[in-house]
């Protein structure tokens, strides 16, 4: 039905996280349809990020030097760290623009089920990161999962045997607008661990 070259370029579309048959065709065909300046910016954006990005040699985050935007902003408050699995979640917790300190991406969480072990993360770098005096607190925003549940334990067993640093984790509970009825047991009894005093 497709020419060789448009496979191929649907079949590279399917490869991408999300993304069907049927919008890896539609997104071949806006391409196609775009003048060739367009599909151009787009391969050479895609080099380009290929070519300058890579990840902080400090906290893991995506950077195109050796350490990122956060990290090399002295603004920020080394006293805290925050643990997250993966750099979309930085990104996450810097769109509310409450969280001042720094982060630690571990790039996964702990998965008996897909041989992953705290080994296969960022772990020791976090532990090797706290032997700074400045840092007090790690605040645990791993996923409410029960990857995400078992890697803050782990890391939160360790972090504990450390003197001075404080770990916390964030809370989890019932998403604003959310009903009491269409709310899972585990999310129900979280938010009931996390009530606070009003």
């Amino acid at each position: 039905m497709y020419s060789e070259s448009v496979k191929k370029l649907i079949g590279e579309f399917e490869k991408l996280p999300g993304i069907g048959h049927k919008s890896a065709v539609r997104l071949a065909f806006y391409i196609l349809e775009s003048d060739e300046t367009a599909a151009k910016n787009m391969a050479d954006a895609l080099l380009e990020a290929k070519q300058k990005v890579k990840f902080c040699t400090k906290c893991f985050n995506l950077a195109e030097s050796d350490l990122c935007e956060i990290c090399s902003n002295n603004k920020r408050d080394e006293s805290t760290i925050c643990v997250v699995e993966n750099v979309k979640d930085v990104a996450a917790m810097e769109k509310t623009h409450e969280f001042k300190g720094l982060y630690h991406v571990l790039h996964g969480a702990i998965s008996p089920m897909n041989n992953i072990s705290a080994n296969d993360i960022k772990i020791k770098e976090l532990v090797s990161r706290l032997s700074d005096d400045r840092i007090k607190e790690v605040i645990l925003a791993t996923n409410p999962t029960i990857e995400g549940e078992a890697t803050a334990m782990y890391i939160s067993r360790i972090i504990k045997t450390i003197p001075g640093v404080k770990v916390s984790r964030i809370a989890h509970g019932i998403p604003v607008g959310g009903d009491l009825e269409y709310t899972d047991e585990i999310t129900l009894i979280k938010a009931m661990e996390n009530r606070r005093e009003m």
